[in-house]
């Protein structure tokens, strides 16, 4: 019987996940000692009286009873606050009563009256974005224009479309008129000299 790589691949995949599965029941049967489960000591806690007075000095984790102590609440309850009618968060505070109330030096301001917002009308559209570069004459007499958008070169004659955006109108020697299709904007480019 002849074992293809196939099957090789699998055998060997099988026999290394059943060593595994073997290793871990010894581990698991072997590491215990016993059947019963080692039983963790008991931790040992001490119980402390709380002191019946009403404010203690430091608590800490082992000091704290979860019990009530009705005399401690009691003398919580029995304090009444009698202010002398100074302000508790200022330090040598006088009483409220003796303080005097500056007069303001001057007449409270009244807001100013808002201007009316005059309407400017729509905002005017933005600037085409094409450079006019040179122009070329063709045999027939027409001529055709050079206009540079990014890294883009274009070529166009009177009534093209250029950059499927721009429809260039007349061209002459020292610029050329560009119509904006998108917002119908009109706009003579100058010749800009490389």
């Amino acid at each position: 019987m002849k074992i293809g790589s196939e099957d090789r691949k699998k055998l060997i995949l099988a026999g290394s996940l059943g060593v595994l599965a073997l290793g871990t029941m010894i581990y698991e049967f072997a590491g215990s000692g016993s059947d019963a489960p080692s039983a963790a000591p008991a931790p040992t806690t001490t119980v402390r009286q709380a002191t019946p007075s009403p404010v203690a000095a430091h608590v800490s984790n082992a000091a704290l009873d979860p019990a009530l102590h009705p005399e401690g609440m009691e003398a919580a309850e029995a304090l009444l606050y009698t202010g002398s009618g100074r302000n508790i968060f200022l330090a040598g505070s006088e009483p409220a009563a003796n303080i005097p109330i500056p007069r303001p030096i001057v007449s409270p301001r009244t807001p100013a009256q808002p201007q009316p917002i005059s309407n400017p009308g729509p905002p005017p559209p933005p600037p085409i974005d094409l450079r006019f570069f040179g122009t070329e004459q063709r045999q027939g007499g027409s001529r055709q224009a050079f206009f540079l958008k990014g890294d883009d070169v274009f070529l166009a004659s009177e009534g093209e479309i250029v950059g499927r955006r721009y429809k260039v109108g007349t061209i002459s020697a020292n610029s050329a008129q560009v119509t904006d299709l998108t917002n119908n904007n009109t706009q003579l480019l100058p010749l800009v000299q490389q």
